[in-house]
């Protein structure tokens, strides 16, 4: 196993107002609890309790109470949570508000690309998601039935969202931007009976067609017997009668008044299906008191949202940042902030305005999109009013230290902490992140989650410290997916396979003598030289870390004497030259940084790297592309010619 060199010094320590405010204080205050330490090490080793804790600690209402927390009869990989308990989560949302403050304050405010502005109480969403649930039952659509959604982000796939769930549907979110296969793969996995979708989208200030995709991908779908469809852009589109319902003909007619269906508080609520490394996608199955209550303690925990806050994710509701972010906001009665739309148009000081307009107080970017703000400067930053930021999140990829350190010192003034986070679609949010009473370092984590039993192996299966291994899980938590749809066996290969009763995550991970931890991507895109392990992102970091490199993806590729060699892909700063001088350059800094057995065989400068819709770079697909072979499950592929470009560069 390699040394761990990638770490730093501290750069932000919570002040005593972080502290006072912070929910992590008032939980451990009320359980007579002295330090964070003493937190994770109570609820790693009683998951019980802490669980039973949490649930009351959000006021998760239930119907029935439960009579065991958690029931691990049938092995730590598929425990039974909130036994005999009876609960439809939507109870927690919305109805839990109506004869309080909070009925009348903001539960959603919403911007268009084209410049509207639309916000809905919760009262308003209450009535909105009673009448989508109303309708759907009109359908024919209830309990245990699937629904799509594939709906760019605007208030009306919240109340589909929900309304799924208040029938005691299971809802399939569908990434906005999928093509036709990716659609029909998982409406029919899901077995999906109805649709909600779009006419399209709006994308730099053009029409993003949605509904021919879904008449397509319908026709392919047996199972499917309903369409609602929203009007979003007025592009015209062709309706099938009986099928087809346009959303303001059906929904707005319907009463406001419905009664949410009795579920059990392990019915599931959500099939959520996320990529392989090869063959079809996974679907990972979730109940009413998994996700839900996990993503809201992480979002209360880490991102420390409070009633009343506006909180902004930049995602869309097919990457688990949606539903986390609907399910959080609404457990903890904060503002979800919404945007449809490209975030640097029609100026590349949209996303700092957005801001500034709508007074957001925690922002989720990704280390992609301030690599692609950071080169237009500081000025279209400071222009705007962003005194209201409290934190910024991030997850979905590594970081580098130089646009992290951008956007702690340029954007948040050295003020704003990262609360860095990561996951997972399995995991319903995270196992490491910051919070507001830890300090932090340059892309790193300031712990574990609270109740994540975590730690780093290596190969052996032993725990270590300031070297790089795999990331595991010891314990159950109550967000873990309860499988796979379908497909016990494959969760259990994917996850449970290596080592006995070990969650292994499957991200190369590190943690420092300060107990900070760093995510390093994931490990099967580790690359192994000479018997030296490598993460991809401390190679990248040095690329990036040179003036005319704006991205960098390094990939592990055949060696018959050295097991492999790395190979270098560089995107490069308009105007930079992409000459032999500069991949000398950069060969010397990785060279000086790494040791010369980890210089790059070669380096290629290209104009954009394979990325998925929630901007993660596929190495996988950088790799396949690279050695001529299949590249596997493409459905999150947004720039198919990234790819193309990267197979030509050979």
């Amino acid at each position: 196993m390699t040394e761990f060199n990638f770490g730093g010094s501290i750069v932000w320590r919570p002040t005593e107002e972080h502290i006072e405010r912070a929910h992590l204080t008032a939980f451990m205050r009320q359980h007579g609890i002295p330090d964070y330490d003493t937190l994770m090490k109570r609820s790693t080793e009683d998951v019980a309790w802490f669980t039973d804790a949490v649930l009351k600690f959000l006021d998760i209402r239930f119907q029935q109470p439960y009579t065991q927390v958690v029931d691990l009869s049938n092995g730590i990989q598929f425990p039974r949570w909130c036994v005999d308990g009876k609960l439809n989560i939507t109870a927690s949302l919305l109805d839990k508000y109506l004869n309080t403050p909070t009925a009348d304050q903001p539960a959603l405010i919403w911007e268009g690309e084209e410049g509207e502005v639309r916000t809905q109480t919760y009262r308003e969403l209450y009535e909105e998601v009673n009448r989508t649930a109303n309708a759907l039952r009109a359908l024919g659509i209830g309990k245990g039935d699937a629904v799509g959604i594939y709906m760019p982000m605007t208030p009306e796939i919240v109340a589909a969202f929900l309304a799924v769930i208040r029938i005691g549907g299971v809802v399939l979110p569908l990434f906005s931007g999928y093509g036709v296969s990716a659609v029909v793969t998982r409406l029919q996995g899901g077995g999906a009976k109805a649709l909600f979708c779009a006419d399209g989208a709006f994308r730099r200030g053009k029409v993003v067609p949605m509904k021919p995709i879904a008449n397509e991908a319908a026709a392919q779908v047996p199972s499917l017997q309903h369409m609602i469809v929203l009007q979003r852009t007025g592009a015209p589109v062709s309706m099938q009668a009986g099928r087809d319902h346009w959303w303001h003909d059906l929904i707005p007619a319907q009463s406001p008044q419905a009664d949410f269906e009795p579920t059990d508080a392990e019915d599931p609520l959500m099939i959520i299906y996320t990529s392989g490394t090869t063959g079809r996608p996974k679907g990972a199955v979730h109940t009413h008191c998994g996700f839900p209550v996990k993503g809201a303690q992480d979002m209360a925990f880490g991102m420390d949202v409070h009633p009343g806050d506006v909180i902004y994710w930049m995602t869309d509701m097919g990457w688990m940042m949606g539903p986390w972010l609907v399910f959080g906001a609404l457990a903890l009665g904060a503002t979800m902030f919404l945007y449809d739309g490209a975030p640097d148009y029609p100026a590349p000081d949209r996303l700092w305005a957005m801001v500034e307009r709508h007074r957001i107080n925690q922002l989720g970017v990704s280390p992609t999109l301030i690599r692609a703000l950071s080169p237009h400067g500081t000025e279209i930053v400071h222009q705007h009013d962003l005194s209201s930021l409290r934190a910024f999140g991030s997850t979905g990829e590594p970081w580098n230290p130089d646009p992290w350190m951008w956007l702690f010192e340029q954007v948040g003034q050295g003020k704003v902490p990262i609360i860095n986070y990561s996951g997972g679609t399995e995991i319903s949010g995270g196992i490491v992140m910051g919070n507001p009473i830890l300090p932090l370092k340059p892309c790193a984590f300031s712990a574990a989650c609270p109740g994540m039993a975590a730690d780093v192996f290596d190969e052996n299966g032993q725990p270590v410290r300031n070297q790089v291994g795999e990331l595991v899980i010891k314990a159950p938590w109550i967000g873990m997916t309860r499988g796979f749809w379908q497909d016990e066996q494959r969760y259990l290969d994917t996850y449970w396979s290596r080592w006995p009763d070990i969650w292994v995550h499957g991200d190369f991970a590190a943690i420092d003598e300060d107990g900070q931890w760093y995510i390093l991507g994931r490990s099967d895109d580790t690359i192994k030289v000479a018997g030296k392990r490598v993460g991809p992102a401390e190679v990248e970091s040095i690329a990036v870390g040179h003036p005319d490199v704006i991205e960098a993806a390094a990939i592990g590729v055949p060696h018959e004497i050295k097991g492999s060699e790395i190979v270098l892909f560089a995107v490069l700063r308009s105007g930079a030259q992409g000459d032999e001088a500069l991949k000398d350059a950069l060969r010397q800094r990785i060279i000086s940084e790494m040791g010369k057995p980890l210089a790059p065989k070669v380096i290629r400068f290209v104009s954009d790297l394979p990325k998925t819709r929630n901007a993660k770079v596929m190495r996988r697909m950088i790799r396949a592309a690279w050695l001529g072979q299949d590249p596997g499950d493409t459905s999150s592929l947004v720039n198919p010619e990234a790819v193309e470009e990267i197979r030509r560069a050979r």
